[in-house]
């Protein structure tokens, strides 16, 4: 859009305005405080100005509008950036960010993506500061001390804000999540109870509170089970498909003795399915396997991955009604939200051991 366009829209919309005030009889500057809602109006005069602008068939700038009020009318999503991953095709994100798109739509917010460089020194302050948001949601938060103080900043300056996945110990702040101990115990217990006692369980990095409570999980149900834990059956994966077939150099020696495995998130699952199966091991078959999230590629794998279902879209939908409310009200009640999750079973993880060494 070249500079003279602009100028010519702004010509219009001056234009309209003062025509709008020519025929109610006021001052351009009531007709702007009418459709801001700001400042004392009589309820004869608001009605002579909506009056003339539906003549005038009359819209306000919406842009000029949220200036006047201070508004952006956009909730600020910022996401780590994550070097040749395309978010959208990655389940977790794309279910998150169009729940959280979902609401806003329904009252008339956008959705600002806001990428965060790694090595990027953290300030979420500077984004309202800037005007360009009116409240954020913070996916991705580390458990590092650069993320922690921001946050602490963002907490103390009682600024409308929520993180989703992910929870920090000793911090009070706003957060969705979902209720990972219990998920990962249902998982573990359900190979435990086909008669599996060693289980391998590969996790992400534990800087992410879900890796934290999955790992809780784990331990509970092995612990209930009266088995010792075995951390040489405990493996780290970065929560990509390439992280988990990487690690099947290392999980396939144990399948003589191992043969149930649980994964923090499918996409790890599904990369270990393909790198065991290049060592001549398939699931279902010669070990069980468990994921988590309940992708949609979960359904598409052979044979189809048991998961564990995590509502990421209800997750989305909810933190943005939250940072809506610390938005639009003086309440700053904190926000902690805990949903719960459930076993998804399908043909990985149904077979019974076939050869178990003791």
């Amino acid at each position: 859009m070249n500079a003279c366009t602009y100028s010519d829209k702004e010509v219009n919309i001056i234009a309209n305005r003062k025509e709008v005030a020519k025929l109610a009889g006021v001052s351009e500057a009531t007709v702007s405080r009418v459709f801001n809602n700001s400042g004392p109006l009589r309820e004869e005069t608001k009605r002579k100005v909506l009056q003339a602008a539906k003549e005038l068939n009359y819209h306000p700038n919406a842009i000029a509008q949220s200036f006047a009020r201070g508004k952006s009318n956009n909730i600020g999503v910022i996401v780590p950036y994550l070097p040749k991953v395309n978010l959208m095709s990655t389940y977790y994100f794309s279910e998150l960010l169009n729940g959280i798109g979902t609401k806003l739509g329904e009252f008339g917010y956008g959705l600002l993506l806001l990428f965060q460089q790694a090595n990027e020194p953290k300030d979420y302050v500077k984004l309202f500061l800037s005007q360009r948001v009116d409240g954020c949601i913070i996916l991705g938060s580390k458990n590092i001390p650069g993320e922690v103080a921001a946050l602490e900043n963002l907490h103390q300056l009682n600024l409308p804000y929520c993180l989703v996945n992910q929870s920090f110990s000793g911090y009070s702040f706003h957060s969705i999540d979902a209720d990972h101990i219990n998920g990962s115990f249902q998982a573990v217990s359900s190979l435990l109870n086909k008669g599996h006692k060693q289980i391998i369980f590969l996790n992400g990095p534990m800087e992410y509170s879900n890796s934290v409570e999955r790992l809780k999980g784990y331990e509970k149900a092995i612990t209930k089970a009266g088995i010792p834990l075995n951390e040489k059956l405990l493996f780290q994966g970065n929560y990509s498909r390439k992280s988990g077939f990487q690690a099947a150099i290392h999980i396939g020696p144990l399948l003589e003795n191992c043969q149930a495995i649980f994964t923090a998130n499918d996409r790890m699952a599904i990369g270990l399915m393909q790198g065991l199966s290049s060592l001549g091991y398939l699931a279902g078959d010669d070990y069980s396997l468990i994921g988590y999230d309940d992708s949609d590629l979960s359904t598409m794998t052979s044979p189809p991955l048991s998961t564990v279902n995590v509502p990421l879209f209800e997750m989305g939908q909810l933190a943005a009604e939250k940072v809506l409310q610390l938005a639009s009200t003086d309440d700053k009640t904190e926000i902690h939200e805990c949903l719960p999750v459930s076993l998804i079973e399908r043909a990985s993880s149904l077979n019974k051991i076939k050869r178990f060494k003791v």
